[in-house]
């Protein structure tokens, strides 16, 4: 699916699209999102928040650097994108940040009712915030890392905590993704409790238990026979080791040492460190037990062709990939530190690893699934079918009845002070 990657000035997009009271069908929103597309856990989220509201027919303002061009042609929409710089992700946060709160003044001065929702630390306004990411529970940078990359952390690290301490204490409302993001808001950010409430994220239609057509599909796709199992990890590569690769390296390692041992692995995902990972695997000489693909829009058929997903993450404040797993009827093994963990019913316990950093552990935890594959699969079957239950449209509709049950603070008085801009 395309998306509209142009910039565009508040001028040029706000002065024409002006609606009249009289007129207006719903109170008008804002959303301040990076991006609004289904390539990406949290903008796959935001972009089926605006999809819902466009449904309801409400005015829909969206500030991003990306939005998909059918959200951008719709009839309710008003896109205003925020360029980023070079390519330059903090200079283009900056930016997001201005352009949302010059977008939201105007709208709420010009539409009083009007509601304005931002993602975390990416627009100071305190209206409603949806929390994806809580920047202060992930401040690590290995020594492993190059030094310029860890100045760069620190200095990012730094300010991104700061604001997001003073602008999540000022929001209304914040919904949080999970109850572990929840519990961090309030323990470490020292968020109010009752103004934080947990919305989990949605599943789309196409996640569903793969039938044995689509499954042989997909191997064809990859070139792998149909009675080797097949290990997946799906993340992005960043000298952070967030997502925890180089655990499951270190497990597959020892794993592959065994005679017994007759799992493939396959990874999806890309990042600055993936051509070292190339190297390090081929050091190893285990490309024939690892496939790398980079990044990859067909992460569906991956799953398809899957017989367990991988997910040691350091921290995660959810985890869309593992629930798209888990609807695919595929199970999971997953830190149990994980936003998504929380999800799984106590039976499933022996599927959470204790510690992302005991590869050893992990390793074992594999052994036990490749003597019981079908066992798995089984036990899984009554969570994958709850978790489909629980679609985006119902994620949109709780989060829509939580907000219209606070009443928006009209014109919010004061705002120019905080944000810079004239109410």
């Amino acid at each position: 699916m395309s998306a509209v990657r142009i910039g565009t000035s508040v001028e040029a997009r706000l002065g024409p699209s002006r609606i009249s009271r009289d007129n207006m069908i719903a109170p008008a929103w804002v959303l301040v999102a990076g991006d609004f597309h289904p390539a990406g856990g949290m903008d796959r989220a935001n972009a089926e928040l605006a999809r819902y509201l466009c449904a309801t027919r409400v005015p829909l303002h969206l500030v991003t650097h990306r939005v998909d061009a059918d959200l951008a042609d719709h009839p309710n929409v008003h896109v205003h994108l925020a360029r980023r710089v070079a390519g330059a992700h903090f200079l283009g946060h900056r930016e997001l940040d201005r352009l949302g709160r010059a977008v939201a003044t105007r709208v709420v001065a010009q539409m009083p009712g009007a509601r304005v929702m931002v993602n975390g630390a990416n627009c100071e306004w305190p209206d409603i915030n949806w929390v994806h990411y809580v920047h202060r529970e992930w401040l690590n940078s290995p020594a492993s890392a190059p030094l310029w990359f860890r100045l760069k952390a620190a200095i990012d690290n730094r300010s991104k905590s700061r604001k997001e301490l003073r602008v999540l204490k000022a929001a209304r409302i914040v919904i949080a993704n999970s109850e572990r993001t929840r519990a961090d808001l309030i323990r470490d950010l020292a968020v109010d409790p009752d103004r934080v409430r947990t919305v989990y994220l949605g599943s789309g239609s196409e996640w569903q238990p793969v039938k044995p057509e689509r499954r042989a599909a997909a191997r064809a796709w990859l070139g792998e026979s149909s009675d080797r199992p097949l290990v997946v990890f799906v993340g992005a590569f960043g000298h952070d080791s967030r997502k925890g690769f180089d655990t499951l390296w270190t497990a597959w390692r020892s794993l592959c040492a065994r005679s017994d041992w007759d799992a493939n692995l396959i990874v999806a995902g890309g990042g600055r460190t993936l051509p070292r990972w190339r190297e390090t695997i081929m050091r190893g000489g285990l490309e024939a037990r690892v496939r790398l693909l980079g990044f990859t829009e067909r992460v569906a058929d991956v799953l398809a062709a899957a017989d367990v997903l991988v997910s040691p993450v350091r921290y995660e404040s959810y985890g869309l990939n593992v629930q798209e797993a888990l609807c695919c009827g595929l199970p999971a093994i997953v830190s149990r530190s994980a936003g998504v963990a929380e999800r799984y019913p106590s039976e499933l316990n022996d599927m959470l690893l204790p510690n992302p950093d005991d590869a050893s552990d992990l390793a074992a935890r594999l052994l036990r699934w490749r003597t019981a594959i079908e066992d798995f699969k089984r036990r899984i079957a009554p969570l994958s079918a709850t978790l489909r239950t629980w679609t985006w449209r119902d994620m949109a509709a709780q989060m829509i009845a939580i907000v219209e049950s606070a009443e928006p603070a009209s014109a919010f008085a004061g705002m120019e002070k905080r944000t810079g801009e004239p109410a």
